[in-house]
């Protein structure tokens, strides 16, 4: 397997593989050309399909500065929107459904270290060059959730469609569908009510 098949695979890789190293730095030169585009830059669009790597659907629009690792491996709803320093660090798949507001300050973090610090820590490679070994786990984020500002979602988490995920939460477990919840670590508070309502 090519350390880029062990990554997706969810498997132990090296990082500092030439093909991933590569990847990684052409996102990253992308994300910093959208940022210094204006707002009503009709180059934005262009920009985020590359960083993609396919057409943004419809109606998306990342409000800016974005940070991807990949972008490759992050796939976006229709009508989806996020606000100021949205981070992706999609080493494992990431998944956005439809119609899904983030507010600023969300970090989608998918990569995992190993716990014991003797499989965790850098070493040195044949070439003399330092790495180490990581893993990743897919995140999930299904329709019509709204992830309030200053959430940081931890890798292996889906977030169930409708749910509202409060500012400031860590989630590191799953939430299911048509939920408020909060905190650090993030628990269910309460159900979304049917009737309309202001909060």
């Amino acid at each position: 397997m090519t350390e880029k098949e062990k990554m997706l695979a969810g498997e132990l890789y090296d990082p500092s593989d030439k093909e991933l190293a590569s990847r990684r730095s052409a996102c990253h030169a992308l994300c910093q050309q959208y940022n210094s585009l204006l707002e009503t830059d009709k180059n934005r669009e262009n920009t985020l399909a590359q960083i993609l790597g396919a057409s943004p659907a419809k109606g998306v629009y990342l409000q800016g500065p974005i940070f991807f690792d990949y972008g490759c491996n992050t796939r976006i709803g229709e009508k989806s929107y996020a606000n100021f320093n949205f981070t992706v660090l999609d080493c494992a798949p990431v998944s956005i459904g439809n119609n899904v507001f983030i507010g600023p300050n969300v970090s989608i973090l998918t990569p995992m270290h190993p716990l014991r610090w003797q499989e965790r820590n850098m070493f040195e490679k044949p070439d003399g060059s330092l790495t180490d070994l990581e893993y990743a786990k897919p995140i999930t984020i299904e329709d019509n959730c709204w992830i309030a500002g200053n959430v940081t979602i931890c890798g292996g988490v889906t977030i169930g469609a409708g749910s509202v995920i409060g500012a400031g939460s860590v989630v590191t477990r799953d939430i299911p569908q048509g939920v408020v919840a909060v905190g650090n670590p993030c628990r269910v508070l309460k159900k979304v009510e049917q009737e309309k309502t202001r909060g």
